[in-house]
């Protein structure tokens, strides 16, 4: 689901960032005329994300280089396995080394989190999804992960739907008031939640036609208690201080949606390594 335009645009502010005024290594030790093949391999278990992406760095900077793919985002591997193998001009190949790992080590450490997650809360009914507290100019790589990791997307910018939150209530006076506002000038099809903290909150909302509820910080008792009341009529999520050690019970209250941005910002890079075929 990645836009190729996009992701170029990306390498190439990578590559230039990590290239300076060229790779003195490389220049100076590696014939012009060297060749090499390499094998990008997983070293632990893993949720792929971004492999395809390493493999447009190294044709970004080199379209003479041969890459195969031998594993594809979403994926599921083991150690040992080969996820895409590289050849040709071995000064290219050292160059884009770090730059083609980097991102697919990040992007897969966000999708083996994210797995880990779905597996935590596996048999409720509620989906895992992100946020926005996202690292600035990797957004669509990231939440592309997330996907990969068998979660799903929340907005991904202030563009892709309402979001009424506790200061637009305040400024607006009410729920009621800030729902109606957001119905007479949004876009047919933009989806408008609301946030609520409180059970009579969600009781408003619910009467104000709400397309969503977010259930800010609530307990697990509560959340029961508004999944109760709301009956399947609107899509609930959870969010707030969600845990790995709490999602679980946070998904068994039978909420639609839960949000975390830990997913993301609390996921450590894999191990992935770059060997000699």
């Amino acid at each position: 689901m990645l836009d190729l335009y996009l992701v170029n645009r990306l390498i190439d502010l990578w590559l230039a960032e990590d290239i300076g005024h060229g790779d003195i290594t490389s220049l100076t030790m590696i014939d012009a005329d060297a060749q090499a093949a390499f094998h990008m391999n997983a070293r632990q278990p893993m949720a792929v994300a971004g492999v395809e992406v390493a493999a447009a760095c190294f044709r970004r900077y080199d379209p003479t280089l041969s890459v195969e793919l031998t594993a594809k985002d979403g994926d599921r591997v083991a150690p040992k396995t080969t996820l895409l193998k590289v050849k040709g001009k071995a000064r290219s190949l050292l160059t884009v080394e770090r730059t083609a790992l980097n991102i697919a080590q990040h992007l897969s450490g966000i999708a083996t989190e994210t797995a880990r997650w779905m597996d935590e809360i596996k048999g409720t009914k509620a989906k895992l999804i992100d946020t926005r507290k996202t690292t600035p100019g990797l957004r669509a790589l990231q939440k592309h992960a997330v996907i990969c990791g068998g979660g799903a997307n929340h907005r991904l910018g202030l563009d892709s739907g309402v979001m009424i939150k506790d200061n637009h209530i305040a400024v607006c006076g009410s729920i009621t008031k800030a729902v109606e506002r957001a119905r007479a000038s949004a876009p047919s099809l933009v989806k408008i939640e609301v946030e609520c903290d409180r059970l009579d909150q969600v009781r408003e909302a619910v009467a104000a036609r709400a397309d969503v509820i977010m259930l800010d910080n609530m307990s697990n008792a509560d959340m029961s208690e508004a999944v109760k009341f709301v009956d399947g009529r609107i899509p609930l999520e959870a969010s707030g201080g969600v845990r790995f050690d709490t999602v679980r019970g946070i998904a068994e209250t039978g909420v639609d949606f839960i949000s975390s941005s830990k997913m993301i910002q609390g996921s450590p890079a894999v191990d992935i390594g770059l060997d000699e075929a």
